[in-house]
Formats: C-alpha cells, sequence, structure tokens
C-alpha cells in the first residue's frame, strides 16, 4: 500500500483531529454525528440559552420588498399571476417578522435568570419565514438562533442571526433534535415538504409523550386546512379527536403570542405577556 503523505510528512503522523480524510471515513459518521451535537450544544450552554421558541415555515415566501420588486417587474399574465401570490404570502412574513419581535421582548431572551435565557428565537436558518423571525428579533437587539443545513443548492444563513449562533449541519435529524430538544414552544408557518416534516415529527413527539408539553399554534389556518384535512384523519380512526388539541391556529403576531401563553408557555420577559 503506498503510504499517504502530506507537506509535513506522513499521513500517519497527523493528529486524528487535523485529518480530515480520516475524519470523513463512512466508519467514522457516528463521531461526527456527535461533534455535531456537541459543536451546537456548547456555544447555546456559552450563550446561556436554555429554551427557545421555534419558528418553522417556508423558504419561499418573500419579504414585502422582494414581493414588490416582483410586482414592478412583471409584464406578462403569468408573471402578474405570479407577483400576486407572492404578494399574498409576503404577509405571512409581516406576521412571522411581528411574532420574532413579540417573542424576544416578552418571552426572556432579554432576561437571564441566573445567566439562563428562555424562550429565544429560533429557526432554520435560512431565507423567508426563517429570516422573518430571526429580523423580528434583531429589530429589537434580541439574540436568535439559526439552525442551518448544507444542501446541494446550498441555503445561506439569513443575515439576521446572531452570528455566533448562526449553525451549520450536515445532518437532517442531527439539526432537528437541535431544534426540538430545548423548544418550549413552537410557531409555525405555511410551509412544504420541509416544514410538514417538521410539524408532524413535533406533533407526533407530542402525541406520543417523547417530548415535554409545548404549546404549537398554526398560522393561517385557511392554508393549513386547504392542504390538510386533520378532521379526515380523525374520522378514518388515525389519530384521537384530542389530539386536535395539540395545536391551535392563529392569523396575527398577538393572537399566537396569546395562544401560546394560555396554552403554557411561561414568559420570563420584563414586558407583560399575552
Amino acid at each position: 500500500m503506498n503510504e499517504q503523505t502530506t507537506p509535513h510528512g506522513p499521513r500517519s503522523t497527523l493528529l486524528a483531529v487535523e485529518d480530515t480524510e480520516f475524519l470523513l471515513r463512512d466508519e467514522m459518521r457516528s463521531i461526527r454525528f456527535a461533534l455535531e451535537y456537541a459543536k451546537a450544544e456548547l456555544a447555546l450552554r456559552d450563550w446561556g440559552i436554555r429554551s427557545t421558541i421555534i419558528v418553522f415555515g417556508s423558504a419561499r415566501v418573500p419579504s414585502p420588498e422582494q414581493a414588490a420588486a416582483a410586482a414592478e417587474a412583471a409584464r406578462t399574465e403569468a408573471e402578474k399571476k405570479v407577483a400576486e401570490r407572492l404578494l399574498q404570502q409576503s404577509e405571512f412574513y409581516q406576521v412571522a417578522r411581528e411574532f420574532g419581535r413579540i417573542a424576544s421582548q416578552r418571552g426572556g431572551a432579554f432576561d437571564p435568570k441566573n445567566r439562563w435565557r428562555d424562550n429565544v428565537v429560533a429557526t432554520g436558518g435560512g431565507p423567508g419565514i426563517m429570516e422573518a423571525a430571526n429580523r423580528g428579533a434583531s429589530d429589537v437587539g434580541a439574540p436568535s438562533i439559526g439552525f442551518n443545513i448544507t444542501l446541494p443548492h446550498e441555503q445561506s444563513p439569513n443575515r439576521y442571526i446572531t452570528p455566533e449562533l448562526s449553525f451549520r449541519f450536515h445532518y437532517f435529524a442531527m439539526r432537528k433534535m437541535h431544534l426540538a430538544m430545548r423548544a418550549n414552544a413552537l410557531a409555525i408557518f405555511p410551509g412544504g415538504f420541509g416544514t410538514m416534516d417538521e410539524m408532524f415529527e413535533v406533533l407526533t413527539l407530542q402525541q406520543t409523550r417523547k417530548a415535554p408539553p409545548a404549546p404549537i399554534v398554526l398560522f393561517g389556518e385557511r392554508y393549513w386546512r386547504k392542504i390538510i384535512n386533520f378532521e379526515a384523519l380523525v374520522e378514518e380512526g388515525m389519530i384521537s379527536a384530542a389530539d386536535l388539541g395539540l395545536f391551535e391556529f392563529a392569523e396575527t403576531a398577538e393572537d399566537g403570542w396569546a395562544s401560546l401563553v394560555r396554552r403554557g408557555l411561561r414568559a420570563h420577559g420584563t414586558t407583560p405577556a399575552g
């Protein structure tokens, strides 16, 4: 077997932590998995972040600025139809941004208790709804978290995440674990496969009591009832009627916050909640 070399000598002389070829072997997957857990976990502890409010939603929802630009550029009827849809969707961006602000002001991000911060806004770190929630926290100078993921078409972290709390994962499973493991509440906005994957995973954890109770609010009742027939799942005996109580619907940021507080979210902020 030929000896592999580096500019400093045989590869075998490298420390294990210096040898990326070794670390990227299939047999080292469990170690890489553990490292992805530890890096984010230790950084969050260093910041004193004990719990979060998770915001899920589509990366494709445009900001009002982006939607206005698309409307301005539209020339054909097809382009105008798309621009109209984007303008409607941008309303969810506005609500998510307002929710990020409210949650940051009232939840506890500004109010550490014995160094611990509670209910810090956390997202999947990308554009769209995720950007909006991080932006809302940034609007009031609060820290917020982004759990990004490496994808074939690179998803870049949005610029509103607190830089020291912007994480990037290779493994979806570890990213989802970090999103769920310290969540005190979840705010879920319209989205596609990724959003529904995350939503149903959390609902399953709540249904099976594999996670501590956490209130869930779905923004945009018309969207969710159009996409998912929740009542049909009950009628077919696939879930119980009580499972529909795992979440509520809301349209505005204030109503969403009130739902979470009414259903058990303990707000730690200095601003009165609800």
